[in-house]
């Protein structure tokens, strides 16, 4: 992620509605990993981290590439049907993260996952209604774009879910 924040490399990895409707079809993916300033990447980083270190037992290389591969798909895309032109940032991916690890608590009867699911859902809704914090705006020095947070959590879900039913076909 560091390395996405380059001059060079931000410009060629930023999602960009533009230019993704002109064929740049990689920034779908690429913008999660692009990032307004220090600030914003280190929160994300951060995050990710915190991620890793609660959900380690349940993750392998291949799929935790795998999981931020479709959920920043599945994110990216779900922006495009949005208003925003410019996107930065994995808070979307994260979130899709986070209700992934819940559900994985909750499938291994851990009751903290029922209490994770419960709050990042209501993060969410409570910023669908009312928007994101002023001071993380002003800390990335860019809106806070919480469609991707929205479709970052379905997009999670939507993973654990179709998981399940592969399971189920592969017997």
């Amino acid at each position: 992620m560091i390395v996405a924040q380059t001059l060079t490399v931000h410009k060629l990895f930023l999602w960009d509605r533009r230019l993704i409707i002109q064929g740049e079809i990689w920034r779908i993916v690429t913008g999660n990993f692009t990032h307004t300033n220090f600030a914003h990447l280190l929160m994300n980083t951060s995050a990710f981290i915190i991620f890793y270190l609660m959900f380690k037992e349940y993750l392998s290389a291949s799929l935790t590439l795998t999981l931020l591969f479709i959920i920043s798909v599945l994110v990216g895309l779900s922006i495009v049907i949005t208003d925003i032109d410019y996107y930065s940032g994995l808070s979307g991916v994260i979130h899709g993260l986070f209700a992934w690890g819940a559900i994985r608590d909750i499938q291994a009867n851990r009751r903290v996952g029922y209490w994770l699911l419960i709050g990042i859902i209501a993060k969410v809704c409570w910023e669908q209604l009312f928007g994101a914090s002023e001071s993380t705006v002003q800390l990335i020095d860019a809106r806070v774009v919480i469609e991707a947070h929205l479709a970052g959590l379905v997009s999670g879900i939507a993973f654990t879910l179709f998981e399940r039913v592969y399971r189920r076909i592969r017997g």
